[in-house]
């Protein structure tokens, strides 16, 4: 059996979609609800890969998630043994801190819903990116940003309010800062009165998402099997 840890940060973090198709993959999630006081384990070695989901800390805010200094050890063995890593979200930002980047809290404009995503140069002989649309849609839930990538990651994608959307960090870890296992369904239970502060209305966000499904589907479909395939050869 081929396992993968994963790490669920808030109650409604789960790793939703993308866990179905690395599922159909063949590999084994063990989901550790870590909000919930899960067990993490102390080290990787019953694991050939980690997934870091969504939430709403900083990666060093060890006063409101006590878990998270685990979780940083965990990323930092992933990165020296060059166990395959997939960092969404809060995921990406923690795993950006752990190789050496800056973090940094409500920083910049909001983003929520379907997003556009413009592919850099370096993706395109990126293993889990290559050959994807230049241009792509995904959902987005963010507030806080990655200000300085590590010195060593490849920038992958960018957006218009949100420069790192997209990075590698060694030869198998990558932060994605949006949401590919959210769908329109997702944003249905976002908090409407917060999406309205922030200057968005939660049902325009629904069909905007609705209307760009088909293709982020295949989009991320594809990613999700890239990494599982990442894992396998691992």
């Amino acid at each position: 059996m081929t396992r993968v840890l994963v790490v669920q940060n808030t109650p409604a973090g789960g790793p939703g979609r993308i866990g179905d198709w690395l599922g159909e993959e063949g590999l084994t999630l063990d989901v550790v609800h870590a909000y919930d006081g899960g067990q993490l384990p102390q080290d990787l070695s019953g694991h050939k890969g980690l997934l870091l989901l969504g939430g709403g800390f900083m990666p060093d805010e060890d006063d409101r998630a006590p878990w998270l200094a685990t979780v940083r050890e965990l990323a930092g063995q992933a990165l020296k043994r060059d166990v395959p890593v997939l960092g969404i979200c809060f995921g990406a930002q923690l795993l950006a801190y752990v190789a050496g980047g800056t973090v940094r809290a409500r920083h910049g404009q909001p983003e929520s819903g379907s997003t556009e995503l413009t592919l850099l140069p370096e993706a395109l002989d990126d293993q889990l990116f290559h050959g994807l649309p230049p241009r792509v849609k995904s959902v987005e839930h963010r507030v806080d940003a990655i200000t300085m990538l590590p010195r060593d990651a490849r920038w992958l994608a960018s957006s218009e309010r949100c420069p790192v959307q997209a990075f590698r960090v060694g030869t198998c870890a990558w932060g994605l800062q949006f949401h590919p296992e959210s769908t329109p369904q997702t944003i249905r239970g976002w908090n409407a009165e917060r999406l309205r502060e922030q200057g968005f209305d939660r049902e325009e966000l629904v069909r905007a998402a609705e209307r760009d499904e088909p293709e982020a589907r295949r989009v991320w479909h594809a990613l999700a099997c890239r990494f599982a395939a990442v894992v396998h050869g691992g």
